[in-house]
């Protein structure tokens, strides 16, 4: 079977890595899919699910906050500073979050506070757009 190898990183840890079938994340154009022997590419990532379809037909789901990727033929590299795992998502947090944003977003004082909080408004909605999507996946 083909596979290629997968690695998510984030800023803190190693979040994946792992042979797999097929990769498919939110690429800054669109929704990228990645299948073994791809084009080289590099290039920037949105926030967003990035889905997994491992060696044995299971999936996993990896939440980003943007990022890098770098695709070789055999290589598929993911790198974002934050990075957590699906099932490591808590819809709670996110949400908090996301009103901490608002709330940010209604009090900016500057075009760089109100950059900031649009930015972390944007990361937050894709944070909980994919907690939603792993679980409907459950």
């Amino acid at each position: 079977m083909n596979t290629i190898h997968v690695d998510v990183v984030s800023a803190e840890e190693s979040i994946f890595s792992g042979e797999a079938r097929f990769v498919a994340l939110p690429g800054e154009a669109g929704e990228l899919g990645i299948y073994p022997r791809h084009t080289p590419l590099i290039t920037r990532i949105r926030p967003g699910s990035v889905r997994i379809e491992k060696a044995d037909g299971t999936e996993e789901f990896v939440f980003v906050a943007g990022g890098v990727l770098e695709v070789q033929p055999n290589t598929v590299t993911v790198l974002s500073d934050t990075a957590i795992r699906g099932k490591d998502l808590d819809e709670e947090k996110a949400n908090e979050a996301r009103r901490a944003a608002e709330e940010a977003l209604k009090n900016a004082k500057s075009d760089i506070d109100l950059a900031k909080a649009q930015s972390e408004l944007a990361v937050m909605a894709a944070q909980i757009a994919a907690l939603r999507k792993y679980r409907q996946k459950k």
